[in-house]
């Protein structure tokens, strides 16, 4: 589920049923395939933050099926390229993580090194003639950016301004020190559902009563299956909190108390909230909380596999104290977080039935459409799959 804390004038309920995306979008290997090349081949995707990258360290990366390597030098300064080298193609790194020797890139077939940079520096044993140009050989450059101490690249070779990510803009999660919290837990989990079943799940909380008991006794708003009360079909259009928490609670922690020392950038509106989405398609969201900042990052590895990454950010000073309980934080987002995931797997085998061609949307699913509008702008299924029955 997503929330913002602005308080609408206007009721965002659809005024139609619209339908859903065909159902073998969700199924089908070449529906899959153009989502790659379309979608994640043309966005800017999560890779995890700077401060875990350690100086003088390559790292292997794969993206929308490309083999990818991320590079920081000893300055801190990094790079991302194609994992192959430009002699005859050899893998430069078939390893998940290692120390850069030397300070250079060095194929470990032919011995042909690289900068940092991506520029070819050292050709042993060869001796190339007169026609060839070094400068012409370098590796292939991805495009890399960090944004609040998260670390994107993008494929694409113009990539879209990053400014376009965060859905409520670059400048969402100024109130929280971001660039300064370190990474305290990861939990990496394999659904069996395809990506965008997990981002339908995650824009809209008509499942969250039936689902997510413990998440709705936290969030009331959420047990009348709303992310805000301005989605009620006889809201008033007065102005009114957008999913406060419980009375008594302020963070999400088991016991509803901060882990920590809360942040003292955070407004007084920012406190009373209690969390705050920030969703960047179609890679990753980022949820705030007055103690702590949680990540989920997806990572679509087949038409029904995705991988979900969760990881937990907090201050130094939270995880030096001798009073942190991790467990208290960490097991009530898991909760909800599998919650989650064996709902999409239960909607993804529904998909299969071969009676069941594409759904209908309710007025309260308005940010499903959204989703759905956004993919629409950015593939066209008609070329992948055949026409539809």
């Amino acid at each position: 589920m997503k929330q913002d804390m602005q308080s609408s004038i206007v009721s965002p309920l659809l005024d139609h049923c619209p339908p859903t995306l065909p159902a073998r979008s969700y199924i089908d290997l070449a529906a899959f395939e153009h989502d790659l090349k379309n979608i994640w081949g043309n966005s800017w995707v999560y890779v995890g933050r700077v401060n875990d990258l350690a100086p003088s360290t390559v790292r292997r990366l794969s993206i929308a099926g490309q083999n990818l390597i991320l590079v920081r030098d000893g300055e801190g300064k990094i790079t991302c390229f194609h994992n192959t080298c430009r002699h005859r193609g050899a893998e430069l790194c078939s390893v998940a993580e290692r120390p850069l020797k030397s300070k250079l890139i060095v194929c470990p077939y032919h011995q042909w090194s690289y900068a940092t940079n991506g520029d070819l520096v050292q050709i042993p044993f060869a001796s190339p003639t007169d026609d060839f140009d070094r400068s012409a050989h370098g590796l292939l450059v991805v495009h890399t950016h960090a944004w609040n101490g998260f670390l994107f690249v993008c494929l694409a070779d113009k990539p879209p301004p990053f400014s376009t990510m965060p859905d409520l803009g670059e400048h969402a999660l100024d109130s929280w020190p971001m660039k300064e919290l370190l990474t305290g837990h990861t939990l990496t989990k394999t659904i069996d559902c395809n990506w965008k079943v997990f981002w339908e799940n995650y824009n809209e909380c008509l499942h969250c009563p039936g689902i997510h008991p413990e998440l709705c006794d936290r969030v009331p708003v959420y047990g009348r299956g709303y992310m805000t009360p301005h989605e009620a079909p006889d809201w008033d259009g007065q102005p009114a909190d957008s999913g406060s928490l419980k009375p008594g609670t302020s963070t999400w922690t088991m016991d509803g108390r901060p882990c920590g020392p809360t942040f003292a950038g955070l407004s007084e509106k920012e406190r009373q909230a209690g969390h705050f989405f920030v969703t960047l398609l179609p890679t990753m969201f980022v949820v705030a909380h007055i103690d702590y900042v949680r990540t989920v990052s997806l990572t679509p590895l087949g038409p029904e596999k995705t991988e979900l990454r969760a990881e937990w950010l907090f201050s130094k000073e939270t995880l030096v104290s001798p009073n942190f309980d991790l467990d208290n934080v960490v097991k009530f987002a898991t909760m909800v977080l599998m919650q989650d995931a064996e709902a999409c797997e239960m909607n993804q085998r529904g998909l299969k039935s071969a009676r069941y061609y594409h759904g209908t949307l309710m007025p309260q699913e308005f940010d499903v459409h959204r989703f759905h509008q956004w993919i629409r702008q950015r593939t066209d299924y008609s070329a992948a799959l055949k026409e539809e029955r």
